[in-house]
C-alpha cells in the first residue's frame, strides 16, 4: 500500500514542510557565509553536494527564474532545466515555502519543498559567470538578461515515512480489535494517543537532523538571545574559541565571547540585517584572523529571536596569501639579480685580472702588493655576494633521497676542520643509536651544514667548542643540533637573523641564514635558534624521517 499525503494528514505535511524549510534556511546560511567572503559558484555547488549527503535528502537544486539549473546535487544535471511546470517567476519572488509530492512508479515518493533562494545580502551574486571547475556554462557572445531571482528545491525521501505509516497502519488494525473490547471512548483515546506519538516521533527526527546539520557545519555558529545569553553553539565554534563541548551554552556573551564579536552584536541593534567583518580576534594569548558574519534572527511576524554569529579561522588562507606574495617578490628579485649579476660580474673579472697583473708586476714593492691583494679579496667578496643573491632569488628545488645523518654531518665537519683548527675550535659529535634515515637532497643539506658550522666558528673568535648532534624528535621527525660557545646573539637581533641582508658581522652578506631557512623549509622541515649572550648559540633543524634506520 502506498501512503500519500492528503488533506487528512495536515500534521505530517506541516512537519515535512518545516523540515524542508529548515534545510533551505541552513543551506542559505552556509551559502551566505561563503558567498559573502568572495566564494563562487564552485563553493556553492560543493556546499550543496555536501548538504545533500545527509540522510533523508533525495536532491538539492538551485535554478534561475527560467528553470536553468545552476547547482545540483547531481553535477551532471547542471545546465539542464527544471521546474518549468511551475510558475518560477512567482516562486523567485516569494519567501513562503511551497510543496508538492512527486510520484515515482515502483519507488518511494519524493516530498519537494521550494521557495526563492537568496544567497547574499547585497543582492544576488553573478551565478552565471565561468568558474575554474566548469560547473556552469561558458558565457555566450551576447549574454542573456540577468535573472530576476533564483529558486531552490529540496527533495525529501518519503520511503522511511511510508514504511512507518504502513507499520502504523498494521498496528492500528491490531489496536482496533483491542479497542472494540473497551468501547468507543477507548478507541478514540487510543487513536489520538497513537497519532500524538507518531507526530512527536516525526518532530524528533526533524529536530535531530537539524541539530546534527548545525553541529557539524564547517564554520563556527553561535546564537545569542536578546538578553545577551548564549543559547547555542556548534562544535566548530567551541574549537575556534578554545572551549570544551557545552561550555558556552547558557553563559553570558559579554564574558565568554571575544571583544570583536561583542562589537558586531552591539552594531546589530541599529542594523537589523547582516554585518560582515574581517578582523584579528584575540583568543586567550593569540590573535586569530577571522571572517565574521552577524545577523538578527527574526520570526515571520518580524519579532526578534536573538542574534546569530557565523565565523571561521582564516589563518591558513592568510598564510597561503603571504606565501604567494613572497614567491611573487622572489620572482621579481630573481629577475633583478640575474641582470645585476651579468652587469657587475664582467667588470669585476676585469678588475681582478688587472689587480693580479699589477701584483705580479710590482712584486718587489710590498705596499703595492698589499693593495693588489686587497683589490683581489674585495672582488672575490663581491662575487660571493652576487652568488648568494642569485642563490637566494632562485626557487629551491630539492632532489630527495634516503641518507644517513651521521655520515652527512661527519662529511661536512671534515670540510671545515682546517677552519676550526685555525680558530682554536674543538669539534664534538653525538648521534643517537638506531637513528632513522632522512629524506634530503645531499648537496642542499651539505650547504645548510656548512653555513651553520662556519657561522659557529666565526662566533668563537677566541676559540671554543662546536657541537653537532642528531636524535629522533617524535612526530616522524629527526632533530639536528649545532651549538657553539661563542658570544651569542643579542635578544633584539634574534628575531631578525633570517631576514635577507641582516648580519652582525662587518664582513657578512646577510644571506646565509636566509638561504638555510629556505632550503630547510623546502625539505618540509623547520629551523629554530636559541641564544644567550656571552654563552653561545644553538640552532636546531627538524627534518622528516625516511623509512630505514642506520
Amino acid at each position: 500500500m502506498r501512503f500519500r499525503i492528503s488533506a487528512g494528514s495536515e500534521q505530517t505535511t506541516r512537519l515535512l514542510v518545516e523540515k524542508g524549510a529548515a534545510l533551505i534556511r541552513s543551506f542559505e546560511a552556509g551559502a551566505r557565509t561563503g558567498l559573502g567572503m568572495d566564494w563562487g559558484l564552485f563553493q556553492l555547488q560543493k556546499l550543496l553536494m555536501e548538504t545533500a549527503q545527509q540522510p533523508g535528502i533525495d536532491y538539492f537544486i538551485v535554478t534561475d527564474d527560467r528553470g536553468r539549473i545552476l547547482a545540483d546535487s547531481d553535477p551532471s544535471m547542471i545546465g539542464e532545466t527544471y521546474g518549468t511546470d511551475l510558475d518560477l517567476e512567482k516562486i523567485v519572488t516569494e519567501d513562503r515555502p511551497q510543496w508538492r509530492q512527486i510520484s515515482h512508479p515502483g519507488e518511494a515518493d519524493t516530498f519537494e519543498v521550494y521557495r526563492r533562494f537568496v544567497p547574499g545580502t547585497n543582492g544576488p551574486p553573478d551565478l552565471h559567470r565561468r568558474g575554474p571547475r566548469g560547473f556552469w556554462p561558458a558565457p555566450r557572445t551576447e549574454p542573456p538578461a540577468p535573472p530576476r531571482g533564483f529558486a531552490i528545491f529540496v527533495g525529501l525521501d518519503m520511503g522511511p515515512l511510508e514504511a512507518a505509516r504502513e507499520k502504523d497502519l498494521a498496528n492500528s488494525i491490531w489496536m482496533a480489535a483491542i479497542l472494540l473490547l473497551i468501547g468507543f471512548s477507548g478507541v478514540v483515546s487510543l487513536y489520538l494517543a497513537a497519532g500524538y506519538r507518531a507526530a512527536r516521533s516525526s518532530l524528533s527526527r526533524v529536530r535531530a537532523f537539524s541539530d546534527s546539520l548545525v553541529r557539524h557545519m564547517p564554520i563556527g555558529l553561535t546564537v545569542v538571545d536578546d538578553a545577551g545569553t548564549i543559547t547555542s553553539s556548534n562544535d566548530q565554534a567551541e574549537a575556534i574559541l578554545g572551549c570544551s563541548s557545552g561550555d558556552l551554552t547558557g553563559r553570558p556573551a559579554a564574558t565568554h565571547l571575544p571583544e570583536a564579536f561583542l562589537e558586531l552584536l552591539e552594531r546589530l541593534k541599529g542594523h537589523p540585517s547582516v554585518i560582515e567583518k574581517e578582523a584579528d580576534v584575540r583568543i586567550g594569548e593569540k590573535e586569530i584572523p577571522m571572517e565574521i558574519i552577524a545577523a538578527t534572527l527574526q520570526e515571520d511576524s518580524g519579532d526578534s529571536q536573538g542574534k546569530i554569529l557565523l565565523f571561521r579561522d582564516t589563518s591558513e588562507i592568510r598564510r597561503l596569501q603571504e606565501e604567494v606574495e613572497r614567491n611573487r617578490r622572489l620572482a621579481s628579485l630573481g629577475s633583478l639579480a640575474a641582470g645585476v649579476a651579468h652587469e657587475i660580474r664582467n667588470p669585476l673579472s676585469s678588475i681582478k685580472g688587472f689587480a693580479t697583473y699589477f701584483k705580479e708586476r710590482y712584486r718587489q714593492n710590498a705596499e703595492d702588493g698589499r693593495i693588489a691583494d686587497v683589490m683581489v679579496n674585495e672582488v672575490e667578496r663581491l662575487n660571493r655576494v652576487i652568488g648568494q643573491l642569485l642563490e637566494f632569488s632562485r626557487p629551491v628545488n630539492v632532489q630527495r633521497q634516503d641518507a644517513a645523518l651521521p655520515e652527512r654531518v661527519r662529511h661536512a665537519l671534515k670540510v671545515i676542520e682546517p677552519d676550526a683548527a685555525r680558530a682554536g675550535v674543538e669539534i664534538r659529535t653525538e648521534f643517537a643509536s638506531g637513528l632513522p634515515t632522512v629524506r634530503i637532497d645531499p648537496d642542499r643539506f651539505h650547504q645548510v651544514l656548512l653555513n651553520l658550522f662556519l657561522n659557529a666558528i666565526q662566533a668563537m673568535e677566541g676559540g671554543g667548542t662546536l657541537s653537532a648532534a642528531a636524535a629522533p624528535e617524535g612526530r616522524g621527525r629527526v632533530r639536528i643540533t649545532v651549538s657553539d660557545t661563542g658570544k651569542g646573539i643579542a635578544p633584539e637581533d634574534l628575531g631578525r637573523i633570517f631576514d635577507p641582508y641582516f648580519t652582525t658581522r662587518p664582513t657578512g652578506t646577510g644571506l646565509g641564514m636566509a638561504i638555510v631557512q629556505r632550503i630547510v623549509e623546502a625539505h618540509g622541515g623547520e629551523i629554530r635558534v636559541q641564544s644567550t649572550p656571552g654563552q653561545g648559540t644553538q640552532v636546531s633543524v627538524f627534518l622528516p624521517l625516511g623509512e630505514r634506520t642506520v
